[in-house]
């Protein structure tokens, strides 16, 4: 049971089941949800609301969570129905087919401004939170467990509230917490975090016990993504950007320690952070999002004294890890709100090092991070927004090539924009990196194409970007009718490359 975990003695009798708490929620509500990437996100309830769908209830909800969720979440409530609207991100395979279907409306969004969007109202009235907890303090306050994400202001705004407690989150998360709420200008202040290891708030959510209107109790844990080994071409990638930030540290722009360090979601990202382990950078700090398993290993290696996310991203192999560890982990690790986490005002003060992942990139250094083939969604844009226009260096990886070959992750024009050349300093594949800074856009072609491209694509590229600089126009060339001309071909015949 989960009464020692419910302290406030006068909310123990709205311990419930998880059939029970779900009847609160109704047709056409707007439902924020704790949960980030994906973890500390509500398991039972929506479990229970997918099944009054399938017993052929009318259920339509609008669903705002930090970022991406588990299956019991994102999942069931796509594959019923319910699901009719989503914010802010995804990575579910219903959710997104359901997406690019046009069954579920989506707004990707910049996730530093979910928070406040929520706070304006933006995003409409938010009738229930449904949050996972690891307790309930005395006061009535909200212990998250593995994620923070928008769930101080999913509380804060929702009429009602109904906190799943999940006992497979260990007590040793007690503590990792720092949540600090801003105000809505003009009354807004500034942000006191100076170093990625001040800590600023309560090691809770507050929360008025009266909005609480239902306790679950939950046994199942976070349902974590598999992150694919760290191969051949993740480490070449890694090893680019050490010898860069190396050169870096050499010409006295980065400290020894270099800059607080943020990295992206997946296992390319993950590797490129696991790289560290083996440089010889110590006593590094890490502002960032997810705190995934390459974070775990430079903990134990020594190597970081602090990291600062919004939640705890390991795979399968690393929730063991962390369950097991939980109590030496939280010695180095805090969970923020997201609002905080991926706040630009502070990511600029801290000079953070921002490396995150591409589907694509052109040859001027627009990134695409997204809509493959321009209009399929993948996940979504997530933090790296945040961080890339206001790091100190704003790094994006990707593979030279997909799809064995057939796809070339360098092409004349990207098919959606995501992150402008305006705000991408470095671009990395396997096959090199190419400093953009102090660049005009024909250097940076010539650069990306020398440095980045795979050797069967390269030929191609240079004579796209070649017979476009014979045109009347020399700032940015391009020939119109072909910039998307890799696109087309893929699409027609399956390949980027001229059969």
């Amino acid at each position: 049971m989960i009464i020692d975990r419910v302290r406030r003695e006068e909310l123990r009798n709205k311990i419930m089941t998880a059939d029970e708490a779900a009847m609160f929620i109704k047709d056409g509500m707007i439902m924020a949800t704790s949960g980030f990437t994906p973890s500390g996100y509500p398991k039972a309830v929506p479990l229970a609301l997918a099944k009054r769908a399938e017993n052929g209830e009318k259920l339509n909800l609008t669903i705002i969570t930090g970022a991406s969720v588990g299956d019991e979440l994102d999942g069931a409530l796509s594959r019923t129905g319910v699901m009719v609207r989503r914010y802010p991100y995804q990575t579910n395979k219903s959710s997104r087919d359901a997406i690019n279907a046009g069954k579920i409306m989506y707004q990707d969004m910049h996730l530093s401004h979910v928070a406040q969007f929520i706070n304006y109202g933006f995003l409409g009235k938010i009738n229930v939170a449904v949050i996972e907890a690891l307790a309930i303090t005395e006061e009535g306050g909200i212990i998250p467990t593995t994620s923070v994400g928008i769930s101080p202001q999913a509380v804060k705004n929702a009429d009602i509230v109904i906190v799943e407690i999940n006992t497979t989150q260990p007590m040793e998360l007690e503590g990792m917490h720092d949540i600090y709420i801003t105000e809505n200008p003009p009354q807004r202040k500034p942000i006191p975090i100076i170093n990625p290891g001040d800590r600023i708030g309560t090691p809770y959510i507050p929360c008025d016990p009266q909005k609480i209107v239902a306790i679950v109790e939950c046994d199942i844990k976070d349902n974590v993504r598999p992150l694919g080994a760290i191969d051949e071409d993740s480490k070449k990638i890694s090893g680019h950007i050490i010898e860069f930030l190396e050169h870096e540290v050499k010409m006295g722009r980065l400290p020894k320690n270099l800059l607080p360090l943020q990295s992206g979601v997946g296992s390319v990202a993950n590797a490129v952070l696991g790289g560290l382990t083996e440089s010889k950078f110590e006593n590094l700090t890490c502002y960032t999002e997810v705190i995934q398993d390459s974070m775990l290993d430079l903990i134990d290696a020594g190597k970081v004294t602090v990291a600062s996310g919004c939640s705890l991203t390991p795979s399968e192999e690393g929730l063991k890890r962390l369950h097991e560890n939980m109590k030496h982990y939280a010695k180095y690790c805090i969970l923020r709100p997201l609002e905080i986490s991926n706040h630009p005002e502070v990511a600029r003060r801290l000079g953070v090092i921002a490396m995150n992942t591409a589907i694509e990139f052109d040859i001027y250094g627009h990134v695409n991070s997204t809509n493959i083939m321009g209009s399929r969604m993948m996940n979504g844009l997530g933090g790296s927004g945040d961080f890339t226009r206001n790091a100190y260096l704003s790094i994006f990886t990707t593979v030279s090539t997909a799809k064995g070959g057939d796809i070339s992750s360098v092409v004349p024009m990207v098919s959606h924009v995501d992150h402008t050349e305006h705000d991408v300093s470095i671009v990395v594949t396997e096959q090199g990196l190419a400093d953009l800074r102090n660049t005009s856009p024909t250097e940076r072609a010539k650069r990306i194409i020398e440095k980045c491209v795979h050797p069967d694509y390269k030929p191609m590229l240079k004579d796209y970007f070649e017979r476009a600089s014979k045109g009347k126009f020399k700032h940015e060339p391009h020939i119109i009718n072909e910039a998307l001309s890799f696109h087309g071909r893929f699409m027609e015949t399956g390949t980027m490359k001229i059969k």
